[in-house]
C-alpha cells in the first residue's frame, strides 16, 4: 500500500488527537482551547483589534466576545481605545495573566514532549523542516490563508 496515500489522514488525526489531548490537559487547569489560543494569540500582538484576535486565534468574533469578557473581569486583558479610532479598542495583555500563560506554556511543552516522545533531536528538528515546507507549498496554492 502506498503510504502517501494517507497523508491528509494523518495530518488530521494528528491535530485531532493533539487538539483533545490540549483539551484535557486545559481542563484540569480550568481552561478551554479558545482562551489559551487567545490568550496566546494576544500575548504575541498585544495592541490588535478584537477582530484580529478572532483572526489569528481563529474564534468565532461573538465567541471571542465572552472569552475577552471574562479574561477582562479576571484581570488577564485590558481593553484600551485606539488611538487612531475613537470607536474602536486595542487588547492587552495585565500582569495578572503571567501565571496563566506560563501554565500555558508548560502545558504546551508537555504536549510538544508527549507528542514528540521517541524522536531523537535532529528528527525533530528534521520533521519541524518538514512540516514548514509542506506549509509554505500550501501557503503558496493561495488556498489558505
Amino acid at each position: 500500500m502506498d503510504r502517501m496515500r494517507n497523508f491528509g489522514f494523518i495530518l488530521k488525526n494528528i491535530e485531532r488527537l493533539y487538539t483533545k489531548r490540549f483539551e484535557a490537559l486545559a481542563q484540569e487547569l480550568s481552561l478551554t482551547l479558545p482562551q489559551c489560543k487567545a490568550l496566546f494569540q494576544l500575548s504575541r500582538n498585544e495592541g490588535i483589534s478584537q477582530k484580529r484576535l478572532a483572526e489569528l486565534a481563529e474564534i468565532e468574533p461573538m465567541t471571542l466576545v465572552r472569552i475577552l469578557d471574562r479574561m477582562e473581569s479576571d484581570g488577564w486583558v485590558e481593553r484600551r481605545p485606539d488611538p487612531n479610532d475613537r470607536r474602536a479598542r486595542t487588547l492587552y495583555v495585565t500582569a495578572g495573566a503571567k501565571p496563566v500563560l506560563e501554565q500555558i506554556d508548560r502545558l504546551s511543552a508537555q504536549m510538544r514532549a508527549e507528542a514528540l516522545a521517541g524522536l531523537s533531536g535532529e528528527q525533530r528538528n528534521q520533521l519541524m523542516g518538514l512540516l514548514e515546507h509542506v506549509y509554505q507549498n500550501l501557503l503558496a496554492t493561495k488556498v489558505i490563508s
